[in-house]
């Protein structure tokens, strides 16, 4: 299972009604955080999520409303007692700017590890797998597919049908060989299928191209910017290189992905579920984020046999 929640949903700059983008997703106690603009741990205590539990953070590119909030969001964690190593990945040019941010964060209780990326780079993380694109913004920016891949299901009824100890379920579940009264139990004798990778896409500050399409193709849940939806200033949103709303409506129908969620919406955009039923008309099954939106994928299971 995977926990996604945005605690922040503007762009640019907070606001008295939306924190900075950026999004929380959880599977089994270990957390990854995409983007760290000012204030974001405020947003994460509000949305009551365990600061302790990130390992991993994301940054998409180095605009203030996208990093800024690292030297507090560091200095958080190290005070509610985080200790073991945090992995930092983003654009090239990575280590030099967080090294520079930290001068007003010194002496962090915990290591920092370093992974810079280039369009089309990935690098694991135990089951889940973190795919890279490069987007079009004004400076390098990285859009960002996580792919958790899940365990077989375990079916108790045939263990208990083999005479199989309790103790020895999760040898099993893991993949791995089992020897009880003399025997050699393999996990195809207890597991029924397997279960369908959870995929989620995100994306921000980008104007809209084909390629974004491909690379989130399927996924259950993409996570999108949704700049601003009056047609009328769509040159300026592009003068920017960001997307409309209906830009990313149109990407996730391409895509075909189970559902859309908008966000990085612009301070002068004040109420977007005015342009929902514009992004309906593209892609039926989205959603305006909000802060503290949130959902568990996968929302219907799906086994392999």
């Amino acid at each position: 299972m995977l926990d996604v929640i945005l605690p922040g949903t503007g762009g640019m700059l907070p606001s008295d009604t939306r924190w900075l983008s950026c999004c929380w997703l959880e599977s089994q106690g270990k957390a990854v955080l995409i983007d760290c603009g000012e204030g974001t741990q405020i947003a994460l205590k509000k949305q009551n999520l365990r600061l302790g539990n990130v390992n991993t953070l994301l940054i998409t590119h180095f605009h203030a409303d996208h990093i800024s909030g690292l030297p507090g969001l560091l200095l958080s964690l190290g005070n509610y007692g985080k200790t073991s190593p945090l992995l930092i990945a983003g654009p090239k040019g990575l280590a030099r700017v967080v090294n520079s941010l930290l001068i007003i964060a010194p002496n962090l209780p915990f290591p920092i590890e370093f992974k810079e990326l280039a369009d089309g780079n990935f690098f694991e993380l135990d089951n889940i797998r973190i795919d890279s694109l490069r987007l079009r913004h004004g400076m390098n920016c990285l859009g960002y597919k996580l792919t958790l891949f899940r365990k077989p299901v375990f079916n108790p009824e045939k263990a208990a049908a083999l005479n199989i100890p309790v103790h020895l379920y999760k040898v099993l579940h893991a993949g791995r060989n089992a020897e009880h009264d003399g025997r050699i139990i393999t996990p195809c004798m207890v597991l029924d299928g397997e279960r369908a990778p959870i995929k989620v896409g995100y994306y921000t500050d980008t104007r809209a191209f084909a390629e974004i399409a491909d690379f989130v193709k399927g996924a259950d849940l993409l996570i999108a910017e949704g700049m601003h939806g009056d047609e009328e200033i769509r040159d300026k949103i592009h003068e920017k290189k960001h997307s409309m709303i209906r830009e990313s409506a149109k990407i996730a129908a391409l895509a075909g992905v189970n559902k859309l969620w908008l966000t990085h919406y612009s301070p002068a955009l004040a109420n977007p579920r005015e342009y929902l039923g514009a992004a309906r008309e593209v892609f039926p099954n989205t959603k305006m984020g909000f802060d503290g939106i949130k959902t568990t994928l996968p929302d219907a299971e799906v086994v392999k046999k």
